[in-house]
């Protein structure tokens, strides 16, 4: 299926894997972390609305793209991300990396959303507190995050999962969706530390990992679309208020060579990216 890299902030070399590029770097540093709706209406109708089925773009601050994407689709889909983060804040702003899942979930065409491979602290308290868990209650969302990185009481609370046991979860959970149509959304960050160089927190997963996931998924369903995101790119953000909460949000990581960034991601990208798009 068709396919485009999305350049939004130069987290990837030019023409990755040889994709065609559409180039939309003058309007990175407005979007990333969090947008009005009214201008990332007014970037749906410059650059989204023409975009492919399947999308590489740049870091995780732009992962609120994701629900723009799934808001083309007009048959009804469940929504697959594998992520170190759930994504499902309920706080302010309302377009923000960190809470698109509820955005996704307000479409009329997602009927569920399914996040793999969360490892940080918004499933802790008080965070937790801040999710949407009138989803979670419904069961439109689920989580199955690694029982390693948390408390005997969360996981009382989540279907976690260990190295040993995911592979076993996710092909039961594959054969649930059997016959539905998928979007799927990965977030580099989802990856250990030795496999991806991201804005954010790194999780648990190998590109193997989620190699295999796909295949999976593909054994049972179609996917009819997907993105992908999570490059390290430096942050540059054209309003005070972004910056200042930006700042704020996101970890203090120990610095890479940009070399060495590019060099890992690119191997990771090599190896998911035709599972995610075989037809490329």
């Amino acid at each position: 299926m068709p396919c485009t890299h999305l350049n939004l902030d130069n987290a990837w070399p030019t023409n990755p894997l040889g994709l065609p590029t559409t180039d939309a770097l003058a309007w990175g540093p407005r979007i990333r972390y969090f947008v009005p709706e009214k201008l990332l209406n007014a970037f749906d109708a410059a650059i989204v609305n023409s975009l492919p089925p399947f999308v590489l773009y740049g870091s995780g601050d732009f992962h609120h793209l994701a629900a723009r994407l799934i808001r083309r689709l007009t048959q009804p889909v469940t929504v697959i991300s594998f992520d170190n983060h759930p994504d499902f804040d309920i706080r302010p702003p309302r377009w923000a990396c960190g809470g698109w899942v509820n955005r996704a979930l307000e479409l009329p065409t997602v009927q569920h959303v399914a996040i793999w491979g969360c490892g940080n602290f918004e499933l802790n308290f008080p965070s937790i507190l801040f999710a949407n868990r009138k989803a979670l209650k419904t069961r439109r969302v689920e989580v199955h995050p690694w029982a390693e990185r948390f408390s005997d009481k969360v996981q009382k609370h989540f279907p976690c999962m260990t190295r040993d046991t995911w592979r076993d979860h996710f092909e039961q959970f594959a054969k649930r969706l059997a016959g539905s149509s998928l979007y799927v959304t990965i977030d580099l960050d989802c990856l250990r530390a030795e496999e991806a160089s991201t804005n954010w927190e790194n999780g648990l997963f190998t590109a193997a990992d989620i190699a295999w996931a796909l295949q999976t998924l593909r054994t049972h369903s179609p996917i009819v679309a997907g993105d992908l995101c999570g490059a390290y790119s430096p942050p540059t953000l054209e309003r005070w208020t972004q910056r200042f909460a930006s700042n704020w949000d996101h970890p203090k990581l120990p610095p890479i060579s940009n070399e060495e960034s590019t060099r890992r991601n690119l191997e990771s990208l090599k190896t998911i990216w035709p599972t995610l798009n075989p037809e490329l």
